[in-house]
């Protein structure tokens, strides 16, 4: 094999491996998240992972008999938040914000986010894999399950 194709094979090969690696990480929202769970969460933000191919948002909720609990939050990738207008100084730590989603099936203080809004009332889509949720179980819809 000459030393061009035998480049041309490992390139290939390190390619498709990091699409391999790349599509094992990625989920459906069905399969983590359950449509009829809609949530809003009031919370001050505590740090934002903006990587692929799902980003995180965590903010800390006070719960009714003051104790706080750390929520993730699953958001779409940076370039989605991106074109949504959500930059890296937009949601800084320490912001208090209303995240708007759907719980984690497996009970967990996870969700994946549909949108937040902040303080100001600027409300912002998350980006998040929620698409083929019926619109009458998306949060804020009449009878959603608000927290």
């Amino acid at each position: 094999m000459t030393r061009a194709k035998m480049s041309v094979l490992v390139v290939s090969i390190v390619a498709l491996s990091a699409f391999t690696v790349s599509v094992s990480a990625h989920h459906s929202f069905a399969s983590e998240f359950d449509a009829t769970k809609p949530i809003s969460l009031k919370g001050s933000i505590t740090k934002i992972e903006r990587i692929n191919p799902h980003g995180w948002i965590y903010i800390d909720v006070k719960q009714q008999d003051g104790t706080v609990k750390n929520w993730a939050i699953e958001t779409g990738a940076p370039t989605a938040l991106a074109r949504q207008g959500i930059r890296k100084d937009s949601i800084p730590v320490g912001l208090e914000v209303l995240v708007k989603g759907y719980r984690a099936k497996d009970g967990s203080n996870t969700a994946n986010g549909s949108s937040i809004t902040l303080p100001d009332g600027k409300d912002f889509s998350l980006g998040s894999s929620f698409g083929t949720v019926p619109a009458n179980s998306r949060p804020g819809a009449e009878g959603g399950g608000d927290r």
